[in-house]
């Protein structure tokens, strides 16, 4: 037992390091298009705001390492969650290397659900927590998205108010609040998105007896923070190309815009306790302030192969999970 965990913790922080390169490269991304901050600099700064944000709360760990199942009741929990984190970790791959923002937590949350009734039934997992993780997860896009058009609206008019003739100092001063805005995304982004990992940590102590309650242990906090920063200080340059450029160009005003209504929606989640995907509202709130300033420049067709993958990664996680965990068990 002793082993599997050692294991599950190096998994479990391997996800956290890619999703530190594959998510928080959306979170610089529209600093570094508009040259707010150089990609250097950008990412260092996002790698120390997300360990700090990971180590703020443990709210959305106790909902992932409880609310899916209950991982006391779930047998062979601990190869459930090796099924879980091998899952995740190769679809974050495949999607990163193909440049697709995805979601680390669509895939974590569907692999876990996969893994958990591939190990012990149908029945075991918490379908009515399952169903609100999932209405939150396909509420936040679309929420984001009038967010950063309400947010983009007003910071429209309020540039109009100036005249044209400011407009190049506007650009320079909105430069200087996108490091503000982009700084609190990546603290948003670590307070939301490395608790997952904490969280399936604590699943697979509760499962496999080490602990009994979902509290998260100050280690697990630190581990989780510390490799959700490393992998921010790697940088996820194929993600960055694809939310800096092929959504629609971006400006200092709507990447400000974008970064901040993408701040709230995740800072709001966090504080219910909520699980979402910072992909998904990142590039939703872009998309949402695009809109205000030149809706037919946004590349709908970038739009809706993202989307698509956004739809196919709950079930093809599920079913990835299912075959690897029937492996593992066979194998093991």
């Amino acid at each position: 037992m002793l082993t599997l965990i050692i294991f599950i913790v190096f998994l479990a922080l391997f996800f956290d390091f890619i999703n530190g390169f594959h998510d928080t490269a959306n979170a610089i991304a529209t600093s570094i298009s508009t040259r707010a901050m150089s990609p250097r600099f950008a990412v260092l700064y996002a790698a120390v705001l997300n360990f700090v944000g990971a180590i703020i709360s443990s709210e959305v760990a106790k909902t992932v390492g409880g609310k899916i199942a209950n991982p006391a009741n779930v047998e062979n929990g601990m190869y459930v969650v090796i099924a879980a984190l091998l899952s995740a970790i190769t679809w974050n791959l495949l999607t990163w290397y193909y440049g697709i923002p995805s979601s680390s937590s669509h895939t974590l949350i569907g692999s876990l659900a996969g893994a958990v009734i591939a190990g012990a039934g149908i029945d075991a997992v918490n379908w009515d927590g399952f169903t609100q993780i999932i209405i939150i997860l396909v509420a936040s896009p679309i929420v984001a998205f009038g967010v950063g058009y309400i947010v983009m609206t007003i910071v429209k008019y309020s540039i109009l108010l100036f005249g044209n003739r400011g407009r190049s100092k506007l650009n320079r001063a909105f430069k200087m609040f996108q490091i503000f805005s982009a700084g609190l995304l990546s603290l948003s982004h670590g307070g939301n998105d490395a608790q997952k990992a904490m969280g399936i940590i604590v699943f697979a102590l509760v499962a496999g007896e080490f602990q009994t309650t979902l509290d998260v242990p100050l280690w697990v906090k630190l581990s989780a923070a510390a490799a959700m920063g490393l992998g921010t200080s790697i940088g996820g340059w194929r993600i960055i190309k694809t939310v800096s450029k092929k959504i629609m160009k971006i400006e200092p005003s709507n990447g400000f815009a974008a970064d901040l209504s993408s701040s709230i929606v995740i800072q709001t989640s966090t504080a219910l306790g909520q699980p979402l995907s910072t992909t998904h509202v990142i590039t939703s709130s872009i998309i949402g302030t695009g809109s205000v300033l030149r809706f037919k420049d946004v590349k709908w067709g970038t739009v809706t192969r993202m989307i698509s993958t956004w739809v196919i990664t709950i079930p093809i996680s599920m079913v990835l999970a299912f075959v690897l965990y029937e492996i593992i068990f066979k194998l093991f």
